[in-house]
């Protein structure tokens, strides 16, 4: 037993530490608002275990990010067994939310019909696709629910640390320029592989530019749904001095066949990083647009160095 002048077994006693006092103190955490909107993470691509491993990875980093967060995944390809479509998963969404009205009515409770929207969808892409894009606002307006959609993820500070990691794991780039580690086949030029046209080149390019800062070396990007543009990328890099490069997939994987990945390494006579995959960042990416599309302002996450 303990008294109020000390421990009375000669133990230490732990104290509550005392809240911080001004501007300096921790934000209170925040948690998601009571009756908001569920989080839609929306795949592209043929679903998979591989995919729904991911999709959900990047789900559970947006919870832990906001507690109280309703977090869902639907499928633009999916077929509402073991994958649930898109419309299926906000068509759920909807009758939810009536049926947790009508109980609380039910229940005598004086509580607000709901209104806005259901859901906000979150495109699980890094950069700008149309024709995925088209597919999303379409499954979106037959699901009859409301249901506001976002932008890709990118371009973002975030991702091109997620770019600089996935090189770093394959050898392909020094790990942290501070501590001057140096690898044997770390690339001198590298080969940013998009897919989604000139649009998702252009929007790829200024991510590829801070890499290129966290590298000190070129990055270029690439379309790798446009027949050359991988090749004349590398021959560019290759003319303007660059021996050795590297592929580095502005992608997070469901959106494309993994093999083309593959196809465009050799085609650039390269090795290739992996795709950016469940990376942290990407749950906070999506997050935020989750976050911004309901005005709920965050701690803003920023790009750290890679460690």
């Amino acid at each position: 037993m303990s008294s109020p002048t000390g421990p009375a077994s000669g133990l230490p006693v732990r104290m509550p530490r005392p809240r911080q006092p001004g501007r300096h103190r921790r934000p209170e955490p925040l948690a998601a608002p009571e009756g908001a909107p569920a989080l839609v993470l929306a795949v592209p691509g043929t679903p998979s275990a591989a995919t729904r491993g991911l999709a959900e990875e990047v789900v559970s980093i947006a919870r832990s990010e906001l507690p109280g967060l309703d977090a869902r995944i639907g499928y633009l390809d999916g077929d509402d067994s073991e994958f649930p479509a898109l419309q299926s998963v906000l068509a759920h969404a909807s009758e939810e939310r009536t049926a947790r009205y009508e109980q609380a009515r039910a229940a005598g409770l004086d509580v607000k019909e709901p209104d806005g929207p259901v859901a906000v969808v979150v495109p699980l892409l890094a950069g700008p696709d149309s024709a995925l894009l088209r597919q999303l606002r379409q499954a979106v307006m037959e699901s009859r629910v409301a249901a506001d959609l976002t932008d890709v993820l990118g371009p973002h500070p975030l991702l091109a640390e997620a770019l600089h990691v996935r090189l770093s794991e394959a050898g392909l780039a020094r790990a942290d320029r501070a501590r001057l580690f140096t690898v044997a086949t770390a690339a001198d030029g590298i080969i940013l592989a998009s897919v989604g046209g000139e649009e998702a080149v252009q929007a790829a390019g200024i991510t590829g530019m801070l890499l290129a800062a966290r590298l000190a070396v070129p990055v270029m990007a690439a379309a790798l749904d446009q027949e050359g543009s991988i090749s004349s990328v590398a021959e560019q890099l290759r003319s303007s001095g660059s021996q050795q490069l590297a592929l580095a997939p502005y992608l997070i994987g469901p959106e494309i066949d993994a093999a083309l990945i593959e196809e465009a390494a050799k085609e650039a006579g390269c090795a290739a990083a992996e795709a950016l995959g469940p990376y942290p960042a990407i749950g906070k990416l999506a997050l935020a647009k989750y976050t911004n599309a309901l005005g709920i302002v965050p701690q803003q996450a920023q790009g750290a160095p890679v460690r």
